[in-house]
């Protein structure tokens, strides 16, 4: 088989779903990337520290495995991001209370603020990526859910 005779089911790249979801993807996360540079932050470290944040607001303990389950991350990655995060003081691991084979997360005082400037951000490239779509973003985050909801 040469270059030339490989087959595909679209016209163009540009009318495969999975492709321009894989480009816009890649576009909203270099835009995100370049925005938490300066705070020393990759995506990754931004999306557990604020998924800390999130579920400590239901005052319970978090474990990681709860962490990685609520922002949808393998278990492994999201043990060795907590690792450079507690390296860098923006993360606490204490024994749970309810289960003595896991570790509570919290955030350290010094993270709070910096998640805080960090939210901020994060949803600022959000308003201003998604701005093109103007009055069709409901409908698009509508559509995005139902995409997600087939996990379920």
């Amino acid at each position: 088989m040469t270059t030339g005779d490989v087959r595909f089911g679209f016209q163009s790249p540009g009318d495969s779903p999975g492709f321009l979801l894989l480009q816009i993807t890649q576009l909203w996360q270099r835009r995100q990337r370049a925005a938490l540079e300066p705070l020393n932050l990759t995506h990754g470290q931004f999306v557990l520290l604020a998924g800390i944040g999130w579920l400590a607001k239901m005052g319970e303990p978090i474990s990681q495995v709860q962490l990685a389950q609520h922002v949808e991350a393998d278990v492994m990655m999201t043990s060795e991001v907590l690792r450079s995060l507690e390296r860098k003081g923006l993360v606490e691991r204490t024994p749970h209370p309810h289960d003595s084979r896991a570790k509570a997360l919290r955030l350290t005082p010094a993270a709070g603020p910096l998640v805080n400037q960090a939210v901020e951000i994060v949803e600022q490239v959000d308003r201003e990526f998604f701005a093109v779509l103007g009055d069709n973003l409901p409908h698009m985050l509508d559509l995005m859910q139902r995409l997600l909801d087939q996990d379920e």
